[in-house]
């Protein structure tokens, strides 16, 4: 007679098991985190606009005054060739990164100055990218950081 060897391993009922657990654990798991997405979002646009407010300030240091409107924050990455041309402009600009970051929804950042509520307003629209709103939705500016 032949022996059966004492095989280790899972049953097909162990597998399925395991399975439904993971599923359960995604389900009570996976909308918790889903919901953060926005949140995460809405920080790092008043992370980066605190970053700009930073090489604004440098900028001004430099040149006397922030870029103008028309100069726009394209201004911290390359000299400005119109309005009032900064004559101590940091070689490299103002931003690590050498390029304007989008916001986290991937529009631009609006800037205005001078500006309706101080030197300069700084600001992105949401995620809807339109003025106003709520939550995710809702306006982030230098003027507004919470």
């Amino acid at each position: 007679m032949k022996q059966l060897s004492n095989r280790g391993g899972f049953t097909l009922i162990e597998i399925m098991v395991v399975i439904v657990i993971l599923a359960m654990l995604a389900a009570i798991v996976g909308p918790k985190l889903m919901g953060r997405t926005d949140d995460a979002k809405v920080a790092d646009a008043r992370v980066q606009i605190k970053n700009i407010e930073t090489a604004l300030k440098l900028y001004k240091l430099d040149n006397g005054s922030y870029p103008s409107t028309e100069q726009g924050l394209g201004a911290l990455v390359t000299k400005p060739t119109v309005g009032v041309i900064p004559n101590n402009y940091k070689d490299g600009g103002y931003l690590e990164s050498k390029k304007m970051p989008k916001d986290p929804w991937g529009n631009d950042y609006l800037y205005i100055s001078p500006g309706e509520h101080g030197d300069y307003d700084l600001f992105s629209y949401g995620a809807d990218g339109a003025k106003g709103g709520e939550g995710k939705n809702a306006d982030i500016s230098n003027w507004d950081t919470k």
